[in-house]
This record gives structure tokens, sequence and C-alpha cells, in this order.
């Protein structure tokens, strides 16, 4: 069994060996790392935040989705890897054995397990709860908030972790949209010293405006806290929604211009945290939005881990240039008689590609 150890029927890294899915790396013995991160095709990391988004929600709003939607990551026997935050991916064995209400397996990253060929095997690790929170909810009761420079430092180490362990693939599922910066930055900063393919998916970017807008309406729907993300959370734990206790608070208009732009204001008004039309949020809407989304991001990751690894990274300088004539610019400048215009023509030694002579 490659080194797995325990029959495929009860022990959780064998079956996944075999069945492919999602296997949590908080269950992965020691001796079994590296034999799981041959197997697997990718690492999964979550990101979430601990944040107010209003009355009607949990303050682990972001936990929960960033949970949920890199629980829709692959097919299969996903009842070993169920968010922490809540819900159960479609299709999910539950623990002893019954299918999930919503029945068959979700299509995935490659071979759907159950045709006696494994699924696309992924590696689920625990979720990176804490983030740097905006100045729009710092405030507010229950946002647990860090330092944008510390939250860069943490994640960049986590990442590199999980390279380190041997997943040359990684994708970041992400539910926070102010970790957008931070975890492009980790990864930036990883790239330049492991050889990896990072990949960050917002959930958030997943579902068109045009979208939203057929599921809620004309009426703004994509705010913090909105009809949006409300729903979102209630298709994947809706018992922790409070409906009906949120007034609807129509969000600040956006400028009137075609053009991409990033806005960061103090307090936007009206504003109590949150900010939206709570009142279009609805569980039918939360189930089609992660269905759109789920089966978006396993598109995604199917090309991904088609595509060939990157080089590895390098600290060596840029190639010298090549020898010959046209290795050094004072050559070519000189394209006759006609080109020097007498002494002044020539810059002296730093004239030769900037590199002095004696």
């Amino acid at each position: 069994m490659d080194g797995l150890t325990g029959p495929a029927g009860t022990d959780p890294v064998a079956r996944w060996h075999a069945r492919g899915g999602l296997l949590p790396a908080s269950r992965v013995p020691g001796g079994d790392l590296a034999a799981v991160a041959g197997a697997a095709d990718f690492a999964v990391l979550p990101v979430g935040a601990v944040e107010w988004h209003g009355p009607h929600l949990p303050l682990g709003a972001d936990l929960i989705l960033a949970e949920g939607f890199a629980g829709e990551s692959a097919p299969g026997d996903h009842h070993d890897a169920v968010p922490s935050g809540g819900g159960t991916p479609d299709g999910a064995a539950s623990p002893d054995g019954a299918a999930s209400p919503d029945g068959a397996a979700s299509p995935g990253v490659g071979v759907t397990p159950g045709d006696g060929v494994a699924g696309p095997r992924g590696v689920l690790f625990p979720a990176v709860p804490y983030a740097a929170c905006p100045g729009q909810t710092r405030p507010w009761p229950g946002t647990v908030a860090i330092r944008p420079e510390i939250a860069v430092g943490y994640l960049a180490d986590v990442i590199e972790g999980i390279v380190a362990a041997g997943f040359a693939r990684l994708v970041i599922v992400n539910g926070h949209d102010a970790n957008m910066s931070t975890v492009r930055a980790a990864m930036e900063w990883v790239s330049g010293r492991r050889t990896a393919s990072l990949l960050l998916v917002n959930w958030f970017q997943l579902v068109t405006p045009d979208e939203t807008a057929e599921l809620f309406g004309p009426l703004p729907s994509r705010g913090h806290g909105g009809a949006y993300e409300t729903s979102g959370v209630l298709g994947f734990a809706p018992e922790s929604v409070r409906p009906g206790v949120a007034p609807d608070l129509p969000p600040k208009p956006k400028l009137p211009v075609p053009h991409p732009y990033v806005l960061v204001e103090s307090r936007p008004d009206p504003w109590q945290g949150w900010s939206g039309h709570v009142s279009l949020a609805s569980e039918t809407a939360g189930r089609r939005i992660r269905e759109l989304a789920g089966a978006r991001l396993r598109e995604i990751l199917r090309a991904w881990v088609a595509a060939p690894q990157p080089a590895p990274p390098t600290d060596a300088p840029l190639p010298a240039p090549p020898a010959g004539p046209t290795a050094t610019a004072g050559v070519t400048a000189t394209a006759g008689p006609t080109a020097t215009a007498g002494p002044t023509a020539t810059a002296g030694p730093t004239a030769t590609a900037g590199r002095e002579e004696p």
C-alpha cells in the first residue's frame, strides 16, 4: 500500500489512497506523511477570519465559507474532512456510512471514485482562523484582528511549512476579502524560496455580479454581511444564521465609473459593521451559490493540476550577456564614421553596458 497502513475500509489514510477525495492533514500519522505527500495531487489551506458581520451572522462566517468551499475541492470520501465551521459537502458519506441528503458526490478534479479508479487526492490542512481585518470592522464586538505585517509573516511560515512537507501544489481557499493582499504577499515570498505552485481562490469571486443579480434582484447584494454572503453561510451552516434580526442597510453606491479600482475608507454610511439587503438572503440561494462556486473551484483545480510544475527558484544573478561584438553597447553604437560625433560621443569606460573598466 505504498507505505500506507491499515485496510482501506477502516484506515482513513489507506481509504484515501484507494478512493481519493480529501484527507485531513491532522489525521496523517508522521510515518505516513512522505507517502501521502507523494500520492497527493494537491494540498488545500482554508483561510478565514473571526469578524463581526452583523447580528444575523456568526463571527466565524468567513471561516465557515473558507472551510466549506475547501471541502468542495475534491469529490469522493468526504466524511473524514467535514469542515469544522459546519456543513457537510454534498454527496459526502456520514460517519455511519449513509449518504448525505443531497445524494451523489459532486463532479471533481479528476475521475470520480466509484468507477474502480481512485479520484483526485487532496490533503486538507487546518484553516487559518485569524486575519488582518479592516478598520471598518475592527471596533465591532467579536472581531479578532491581527496586524497586517504579522499576518503576512505568519501566512508565509504556514505556506512554506506545507510546501516543505512535500506538497508542491497548494490551493488556498479564501473566505475573507482582506486576506487577498496578505496571502498574495506571503505566496510571492514563498515562491522565491521553494519550488511550488501556489493557487489563491476567493469564493466570493466565483459567482458573478450578474448571477447574484439573477438570484437577488436589482438591489445590491454583495456587501459585507449582505444577502450574498448571508446566503453563502446558509448554504453550509443554516443553523448558525439568525434571519430577521438585522435591518436592511443599503450599501454606499460604487463610483459611477466602469474601471476597476480599490477604495478603502474609514467608515461608509450607512454602516453597522455590515451593510446590505439581508432580507433577500435565503437557504435556496445559498445552495445555488454553493453549487456554482464549488463547480468553478473544481474547474480551476482541474486546469491547475493538469498544468506543468514551475521551474525551481534561483538566487543566481541574471545571465551574463553573450560573448561577441554585440555584448558591448559601445560596438553597436558605432555604425561607422558618422556614428561618432567626436570625443563626446563616447562616454568613457562606463559606456560599455554599465560596467566600469579599470
